[in-house]
């Protein structure tokens, strides 16, 4: 016979396929429940009703008036039910309310009593109230039509009978599990049994259809009339049918069962009693033929007529009543039942109809059903093998044993009971009551897990120091500890725990903890600063007692752990100090989004505590996933370690979350079940029944009375939990209420005992009314509205016996750890402001809750008791017997979550988003379970690993993002690059439709009640609901508190939004409690959202909407309206002052004028002024002054000096400092041209010192009118400052001459030298274009030459032709190469002692700080290579020295840098060298060489160049073309920004130059080191990560052997090499020379080596363009002209057609980078800071006699060039030559006082000539600031000391200097002090210390001393 088919009604049933889509299911049967809801409440008089009656017979003219009165019945409902039950009740309340009094004139004593009954206690108002409405509303009818519509009601309800209302039901009787259902392997009985529903439904025909006799003796119709018998003769009266067929099922059950005979009897004699041993008898002995004849009765007729009831019943869904068990039928049994029931028919046709025909099929008539079902499992049991999407791994899962999972169910599956696919529901000895109010199921606490042979406890004692420190006082760790130790506390695994509440799992976090401690002790110390451990807890309340808990444990070990929550801000220092951080998910989630790389934090996080992880099926999962993903991303690419520790209660797939954690299931998996809870739980469940909602309240109200009594008279105490804080006090009363008519209110009284009296006490001082109210009945409440100090009274006494009963809200079993005996959860709906609706409770509080019964010391077990509604307890049933695996929540946040990874930086393609994708939960539960998803079976076993489908989400995704203008994606190559809209996204935490409604209204000129009507727009308020009940309120708030139209109104939910803001802001009180709840949501979120709309409108560069973003962002946070008076931010002024200020106008401004008596005469309160005054001072303010010099004509630099100007107070500003937003707004366009957000530290306000903030914008013309610069307090309204530019006597400087055009020339043969010598020095055979251009005028004429060109266009060669001139034309003469640094220097003379030298014979010296060879070499060179100081320094006494006057040539290299800090020094070499040439009348030949200018005409007049030598070619004439690509970076602080610049410059390497070289320059040392770090990481992620090593690695590791320095060991190993001043000079050598090879690709670099050494290559990457300036301890900007010198390194002449260049920079500075690296920068003086210094010079040399010499001095200086030239740079306000005669005159006065002050020059008495002094010509010579030489001239004394000596010479020091040395070594130099003051055998303090370690550093000590002994 063919088997049947194995359909999916049998598929479901079994453990073929996983349980497919819970989603549909549980859908379905919510539909149903609720249709059936619906039906229920038809039944009665609903309010719907009464309202459509109404309507119906009266005129239209009455019904105006009908409507109020029935408003009024509406609202006395409210008010009798309470506010907070929600609509539904309120409306049911009317309708009973109604019901009650539509025959009554006044409220009875009849009504008083039913409504008591209905309600507990109520206002007798609001019952006078409805009477009176009914009546009006009644007089209108006669009394039989309201009869009629009140029985109407009841005939409907008549009609229809409920299914089993006519059941006469027996309590007592034995009710079946629902796994006794279940079939087992091919034992007929049993098989059967699972349609016993059948019997049960069969005897419904009865009634209906005609009596059918026996057919045999004993058939079903023999347990019918045996049953009957029974009956009649116990109950002496005629037994209902329902009653016999119940009994008759219960029987048939049991005989069907696999018992034996003895158990049956005894079983039987329980339920029958004494009175029926003969029926025992008699079913026992007819116990096979009873069953059989009933399996092969298919032809009854009874069974067919059953099988279709049964349909019928089973299709109405009227839920049994006998039956209410946990889940009473899914829809797959419903399936197999009709299945099953099909199969049956079919076949028993087919036998009818073979009968019929005689013609007797030979299969047909050996059919037995018994063999069908075993061929049935059979074919499930193949099927079972046939891998079915992910089954096959399944099955393999169950077959390991992990060794430390303790799951009494996964073993119960593999026992060979088990059948595969059955619902395993509730434990063994389950107890059932049900009655007419409720059903209730009772689970007995389990018994504990025996101790295993293995198991030892751990004791304190036995653990090592650390360990015993923090757990002092305990003497041992608990099982569950003592199992998790070993793995905890002494390995590095990840660990996921799963186990009860209660059961010590936070013990567990703390030996994780002190593990990662104890690999941070080192000789006895904990390394604080190395490590941060973060503990994620998923509530704030959670939060602050984590951190108070382990506070106090890791105290003796000096751990410092703080809170970061959104209520506890820290600061970054604080951050810094802390080792421990408690947070909260989005927290966290925030922090890590915002800090990449900030080394302060998420680098150094060693350790993730992720508390209660099976939130990852909630809202709030997606959060978890994602920092999860992050973490574990960011332990693979930096190859750190991270250890990641999951706590969780008991969850069904463990296994899932374990692979998400990465855990190792064999070491760090444990899962725990409730046998292992400290006290074991008994669980009961009740679910009310009614389906009236008031009835269900009433209900609830009694069953909760009893279970409270019945504890409170065992002796034990309660806690009562409900869900909301007005709730707490209404049920407390009710409970009294209800103890009082019942005369039980003695058990709940407090014992009288010794400590009795002084409770009493303390609660009568309590500010709580009812707190006091209650106490003496024994009962309290407590919730997170009442004042801490009224939580901790109630709280001790409860832990001390006195409070019997506690009612609480969930906040209690978070946030206190406080356990009772028992405790019980009253009603499941919970008000969610997220939902905007009543959602039923979660399984986490419900888990939490239940976590608090059962006192460990005193408790044998604890109580659970769950009060719910009927049809909300198999709910609850499932959940905690944990059925339903956790799925996954990501894909509905997938969007905000890429798009925060993208802003981050860590995904910058989809292969690297599929990749993110993969450290998903959603992954793991994608691949376990892909229906769910939305995956077909068929896909999954192409794409098993799902790379496909991952790929297709996160293109879709990235397509919304990119419309949504978040991100760019560039859907060719897979690109993503973030945008501004974007980060601001990520940072602020904002949804991705929310910027979509951004993107759709908001603009630049929207109103303040616009911005609010789009903020109540965004998605983050979606779930806010108008319920009908809030509307009256709503409409008051409205009125009496909104400031700004609100649109929409309170009938919409965007419009209450905006009400709710607007009522906060104004400080408005609501009764409501879900405006309440929703008020404090909306605040929360409008905060942040607002906020972002303020940066959104900042980088969009809207002046007017910025400030009035940012004011109304201050708003919402302080609560105070914009037109308020600031003082009310002060919380020290009464309210009734702050209404008089309002109301006499005294803004701040006038206050601050007046004295503080005025202040309180004004105000009627003469000691107030004082303080009014106080707070004034304190409101912060700053006075801006702005000087703006002109660079170009488009171009203005401003220099803006903040001074603070008011009191510093802590408690009021806090310890660290004001932030202020300052940016530079056009009025006429609407523009900013320049923000930054701007710390003023408190130590500023207190000295009154100002600040400097220089920056560059642009101006166009005509010049505007004005620009103002705005300062505006980031907290504080009403603090702010405007300084207005005036552009009226702005004088802007001269348009520059065009540049020189390059000819097109044929490229110059080197022949054309004309001496062979010459020619044997170049490796080319032709000059390039612009050599060539420039080729005869300096080899073949001797006038002055300016050569402007860009970097890299062969400056050195041209040189070099005018130094081959000398040596042809002048012999006998000098020439002098002037290159700016030392560095340059060492190359030329490397390059030139080579080639001049050896090849040509001419002597070649060098003459720099470290080289100074004797007189003679000098006299015989005939090449000088100096520095600008040094040549400074020794042609300062030029008459004395005759090489100087043998120079010929002065070649000045990078003469641009006139315009830098040492430009004053080439200043002076020039004007010396002209000054010089005019006496000795020898002319001496000037080349300047420079990069491309752009006023070179300036400059080649101050060199006397004419038209002929003047080269200056455009920046793009480059020997190989550049291209330059600049990318901004957003973000206030360095550090995380230059780390947010690795990736891209990885990238950029990937993209630009994946084979050639790349030179990547940083600001620091430090930064060469981060970042080649960070490139190793990247590296490590690719498949060839030594790619950039072109050598083999065996030789790489031999030059590795000779290095010095650890960190370029490990680099070079990369191909990534290192380059700065702190390098060995061997190793920078070893470095230089592989790089130059190309054996390594990368070279990182500090900013020096773009000068100093000419390396090439084909990719130039600036990572950030500012440096740590020590003077002003701030990062300042490179000079432009060392980004161009950084740039020009790109592009090798020999190889590359084309160099490229990144810049990355702040995001702020694009713009002005975008502009001068294409245009030329133009080079101003700065010789005005310095000029005395060179005055003194020239005085001491005796160039300079008098005043009029000085001013003759200055006339030959560029400086005076440019002040005609530029006059308002330099602050001259116009050219006319009495104006400049002036200015100079006042300068030179100035300059000379100055020095004259410091003794270095004495004015003659005809206040004309001058004349040195000694300390003039001491400075000169040896090169010191006038000021240096002033204090030696005060300190130094004959008697001084070594120490006071030391101490002299660090003071003297070039402050600058000193403070970059102190600034760059005093981090890691306190560990040097006590060595260097061993040394000096000296104390050392501060800057001296700075000296004495670079003296130390620098001589060897011995020097040191005698330098300064001399």
């Amino acid at each position: 016979m063919a088997l049947p088919r194995l359909t999916g009604a049998l598929r479901s049933f079994s453990n073929v396929t996983k349980q497919d889509n819970y989603n549909e299911e549980v859908a379905d049967l919510k539909v149903k429940r609720s249709k059936l809801h619906e039906q229920i409440l038809d039944l009665d008089v609903t309010w719907k009703k009464i309202v459509t009656f109404l309507n119906e017979k009266l005129e239209k003219s009455e019904i105006q008036s009908v409507n109020e009165d029935l408003n009024d019945i509406l609202q006395a409902a409210k008010q009798i039910v309470g506010i907070d039950n929600g609509k539904e009740a309120i409306e049911s309340a009317a309708a009973f309310l109604f019901k009650t009094f539509h025959l009554k004139d006044c409220v009875g004593h009849k009504e008083t009593k039913a409504i008591k009954q209905m309600f507990g206690p109520f206002p007798s108002s609001s019952a006078t109230a409805a009477c009176n409405a009914t009546n009006r509303i009644t007089s209108r009818f006669h009394q039989d039509n309201l009869t009629a519509l009140i029985l109407k009601t009841e005939e409907e309800y008549g009609d229809r009978v409920l299914f089993g209302k006519n059941l006469a039901f027996s309590f007592d009787m034995h009710d079946l599990d629902h796994f006794d259902e279940l079939p087992i392997n091919g034992e007929s009985q049993k098989t059967i049994s699972l349609d016993y529903k059948k019997f049960l439904n069969e005897h419904f025909q009865e009634h209906s259809t005609p009596e059918l006799k026996p057919v045999e003796k004993t058939n079903d119709s023999f347990l019918w009339c045996e049953v009957e018998k029974y009956l009649n003769a116990t109950l002496n009266e005629m037994a209902e049918a329902t009653r016999i067929e119940d009994l008759c099922c219960t029987l048939y059950d049991m005989l069907a069962s696999v018992k034996s005979g003895d158990e049956l009897q005894n079983e039987l004699f329980e339920l029958l009693g004494p009175d029926g041993l003969e029926l025992i008898e008699k079913l026992l002995q007819n116990r096979i033929t009873i069953v059989d004849r009933f399996l092969n009765s298919s032809n009854d007729h009874k069974l067919q007529a059953l099988q279709d009831n049964c349909k019928k019943i089973l299709g109405e869904n009227a839920k049994p009543n006998y039956g209410c068990q946990v889940t009473i039928q899914s829809e797959q049994e419903k399936q197999l039942m009709k299945q099953y029931r099909r199969e049956e028919k079919r076949i028993a046709r087919r036998e009818r109809k073979a009968g019929e025909d005689g013609d007797i099929a030979e299969g047909l008539m050996c059919f037995d059903p018994k063999e069908l079902r075993i061929q049935r499992e059979q074919a499930l049991l193949n099927a079972r093998s046939v891998p079915i999407l992910s089954r096959q791994r399944d099955t393999d899962v169950e077959k390991i044993r992990y060794p430390h999972v303790y799951d009494s169910q996964a073993e119960a599956m593999r026992t060979s009971a088990f059948i595969a696919g059955a619902k395993m529901i509730l434990p063994e000895g389950i107890q059932r009551e049900n009655n007419k109010m409720y059903e209730e199921v009772k689970i007995p606490y389990s018994e504990p897990m025996p101790i295993g042979f293995e198991e030892k406890p751990v004791y304190i004692q036995d653990l090592d120091e650390i360990g015993q420190l923090a757990f002092k006082g305990m003497r041992r760790l608990n099982r569950i500890q003592s199992i998790v130790f070993e793995t905890a506390y002494n390995t590095n695994e990840n660990m996921l725990i799963c186990a009860p509440t209660g059961a010590g799992k936070t013990n567990i976090a703390m030996l994780t903890v002190l593990h990662e401690i104890r690999q941070h002790f080192q000789q006895g110390v904990i390394k604080k600063n190395e490590f941060k451990i973060v503990y994620v807890a998923p509530m704030k309340a959670l939060a602050a007692e984590m951190t108070n808990y382990f506070s106090k444990r890791l105290e003796p070990l000096g751990i410092v752990v703080k809170e970061l929550t959104g209520d506890m801000q820290l600061s970054k220092n604080e951050i810094l100090r802390t080792q421990m951080l408690v947070t909260t998910p989005e927290k966290w989630d925030v922090v890590t989004r915002k800090s990449v790389g900030d080394v302060a934090l998420s680098q150094i996080v060693k350790l993730l505590i992720l508390d209660e992880v099976h939130l990852l099926h909630e809202d709030r999962g997606p959060v978890l996933e994602s920092i999860v993903a992050r973490t574990l991303r960011q332990v693979e690419s930096t190859q750190s370690m991270i250890r990641i520790l999951g706590l969780s209660a008991t969850l069904p797939n463990y296994l899932d979350v374990a692979t998400f954690l990465h855990v190792n299931p064999c070491i760090g998996l444990f899962y725990f079940d409730g046998r292992f809870r400290p006290v074991p739980l008994g669980q009961t469940f009740l679910g009310v029944k009614s389906a009236n909602k008031i009835q269900q309240l009433n209900n609830m109200d009694e069953v909760c009375y009893e279970s409270v009594l019945k504890q409170v008279k065992a002796g034990h105490q309660v806690m009562v939990f409900v869900h909301a804080r007005n709730a707490t006090v209404r049920t407390a009363m009710s409970l009294i209420e209800r103890a009082k008519n019942s005369g039980q209110i003695s058990c709940f009284l407090p014992s009288q005992g010794s400590e009795y009296g002084h409770a009493e006490k303390q609660v009568q001082k309590s500010r709580n009314k009812q707190v006091r109210e209650l106490f003496p009945d024994g009962f309290s409440i407590h919730h997170a509205g009442m004042l801490r100090q009224d939580r901790n009274l109630v709280e001790n006494l409860f832990s001390n016996g006195h409070i019997k009963v506690l009612v609480c809200t969930a906040t209690l079993a978070w946030g206190v750890n406080l356990p009772a005996h028992a405790v019980i959860i009253k009603g499941t709906q919970i008000y969610a402001a997220k939902r905007g609706s009543f959602v039923d409770l979660g399984i986490l509080d419900v888990m939490q809750i239940f976590g608090r019964a059962g006192r460990p010391q005193f408790d044998r077990f604890g109580e659970g008791i769950i009060i719910t509604t009927h049809d909300k307890l198999s709910h609850y049933l499932t959940l905690l017997t944990q059925q339903n695996p956790i799925e996954s929540q990501f894909l509905e946040s997938l969007a905000d979550n890429l798009n925060a990874e993208i802003a981050l930086g860590t995904v910058t393609n989809v292969e690297e988003a599929v990749k993110w994708i993969s450290y998903t939960y959603l992954y793991v539960r994608m691949r376990a379970n892909p229906l769910v998803y939305g995956i077909s079976h068929k896909a999954y076993q192409v794409d098993p690993t799902l790379a496909k489908h991952r790929e297709q989400l996160v293109i879709e995704v990235g397509r919304k993002l990119d419309k949504a203008r978040m991100i760019r994606f560039e859907e060719r190559t897979g690109y993503f690059s973030s945008t501004d809209l974007g980060r601001t996204a990520s940072h602020y935490y904002i949804k991705y439709n929310t910027i979509e409604t951004f993107n759709e209204f908001f603009d630049a000129h929207k109103t303040e009640s616009d911005i609010f009507a789009i903020v109540s727009k965004a998605e983050e308020f979606d779930q806010i609901k108008v319920r009908e009940e809030e509307i009256e309120e709503l409409d008051a708030l409205l009125n009496n508190f909104c400031e700004l139209a609100a649109p929409g109104g309170v009938e919409n939910s965007y419009g209450k939004i905006n009400i709710l803001l607007q009522t906060y802001i104004s400080r408005g009180e609501m009764d409501s409690f879900s405006l309440i709840s929703d008020s404090a949501y909306v605040a929360q979120n409008a905060a942040r959202i607002v906020r972002a709309l303020f940066e959104i409108a900042l980088r969009k560069r809207w002046p007017a909407m910025t400030y009035r973003l940012l004011n109304l962002s201050k708003v919402i946070d302080k609560r105070l309206w914009g037109w308020a008076s600031p003082l009310r931010q002060f919380s020290v002024l009464p309210p009734h002052i702050l209404t008089r200020l309002e109301e006499k106008n005294l803004t701040v401004d006038k206050l601050k004028d007046m004295r503080k008596d005025e202040i309180g005469h004004m105000l009627h309160h003469v000691n107030i002024g004082l303080k009014v005054k106080q707070c004034v001072h304190q409101i912060p303010s700053v006075t801006m002054e702005a000087s703006i010099q002109p660079i170009t004509r488009t171009v203005l630099r401003v220099t803006l000096s903040i001074c603070p100007d008011f009191t510093w107070n802590d408690q009021v500003h806090g310890t660290v400092g004001e932030p202020w937003w300052i940016w530079v707004e056009d009025p006429t366009n609407d523009h900013i041209y320049h923000s930054e957000y701007f710390l003023v530290l408190k130590k500023q306000v207190i000295s009154k010192e100002a600040q400097l903030l220089v920056f560059t914008i642009p101006i166009f013309e005509p010049l505007p009118s004005q620009y103002y610069i705005r300062a505006v307090s980031d907290r504080w309204l009403g603090a702010e400052a405007v300084c207005i530019i005036n552009f009226q006597h702005l004088i802007l400087p001269e348009r520059h001459p065009p540049h020189t055009e390059l000819l097109d020339l044929q490229p110059l043969p080197i022949t054309a030298l004309g001496c062979e010598a010459y020619e044997a020095l170049y490796n080319f055979s032709h000059f390039n274009p612009v050599q060539t251009q420039i080729f005869h005028t300096l080899y073949h004429t001797d006038c002055n030459v300016l050569l402007g060109a860009p970097t890299g266009s062969g400056k050195t060669v041209a040189a070099e032709l005018a130094i081959f001139r000398v040596f042809n034309k002048y012999p006998t003469s000098k020439a002098v190469y002037i290159a700016p640094l030392k560095a340059l220097v060492r190359e030329r003379m490397d390059d030139w002692k080579v080639r001049i030298e050896e090849k040509l014979g001419k002597k070649v010296i060098e003459l720099t700080g470290d080289v100074t060879p004797d007189m003679k070499s000098i006299a015989k060179a005939d090449l000088i290579v100096t520095t600008p100081e040094k040549w400074d320094g020794v042609s300062r006494s030029w008459q004395n020295r005759n090489y100087v006057k043998q120079v010929t040539i002065l070649i000045i290299d990078e003469i641009h840098l006139l315009g830098e800090e040492r430009g004053p020094v080439l200043e002076v070499i020039v004007s010396r060298t002209n000054f010089i040439s005019s006496h000795t009348e020898k002319p001496v030949r000037i080349v300047g060489l420079s990069t491309a200018l752009a006023n070179a005409r300036d400059l080649a007049d101050w060199l006397n160049i004419h038209q002929m030598g003047l080269f200056n070619f455009r920046p793009s004439v480059r020997p190989v073309p550049l291209e330059v690509h600049i990318q901004g970076f957003p973000g206030q602080h360095y550090c995380p920004r230059m780390a947010s610049m690795n990736k891209p410059t990885f990238q950029a390497i990937r993209s630009h130059s994946p084979a050639k070289p790349v030179l990547i320059f940083v600001s620091s040392r430090r930064q060469t080191r981060l970042t080649a770090l960070e490139l190793i990481a990247f590296l490590a992620t690719e498949e060839d990560p030594k790619q950039w090593l072109n050598m083999d690695e065996r030789e790489m590791e031999n030059i590795i052997g000779t290095l010095r320095d650890s960190n370029l060991k490990l680099t070079l190993a990369f191909g990534i090499g290192m380059h700065h001043a702190g390098l060995h000079e061997r190793d920078r050598k070893t470095v230089e020379e592989l790089f130059v090879n190309c054996k390594v690709q990368v070279l990182i670099a500090t900013s020096t080596l773009a000068w100093g050494v000419n390396f090439p290559a084909h990719l130039v990457i600036i990572k950030g363009t500012e440096y740590y300036d020590g003077k002003t301890r701030r990062y300042v900007d490179f000079p432009i002209t060392d980004v161009l010198q950084m740039m020009g390194r790109a592009g090798r002449p020999q190889f590359d057609d084309q160099g490229k260049a990144v810049i990355l920079v702040h995001d702020i500075k694009k713009d002005f980078y975008k502009k001068f690296l294409y245009e030329p920068f133009p080079v101003e003086s700065s010789l005005l800071g310095v000029l005395s210094d060179h005055l003194n010079a020239e005085i001491a040399g005796g160039t300079i006699t008098s005043k009029q010499d000085a001013m003759d001095y200055i006339t030959w200086t560029y400086f005076f060039r440019r002040l005609i030239m530029n006059p308002s740079y330099y602050n001259l306000s116009d050219v006319s030559h009495d104006s400049v005669n002036k200015f100079l005159s006042s300068l030179v006065e100035k300059s000379l006082v100055e020095l004259e002050h410091s003794y270095c020059i004495e004015i003659g008495e005809d206040n004309r000539s001058i004349e040195p002094l000694t300390y003039g010509r001491i400075a000169s010579y040896y090169y010191l600031k006038h000021q240096t030489v002033k204090m030696f001239k005060e300190r130094l004394k004959p008697e001084c000391g070594t120490e006071e000596l030391l101490s002299i010479l660090s003071l003297s020091w070039d402050p600058r200097v000193a403070q970059r040395f102190g600034t760059c070594l005093w981090p890691r130099s306190r560990s040097w002090r006590p060595g260097i003051e061993s040394h000096v055998g000296l104390p050392v303090h501060g800057a001296c210390f700075s000296l004495c370690l670079c003296l130390c550093l620098s001589l060897s000590l011995s020097l040191c001393m005698t330098i300064i002994n001399k």
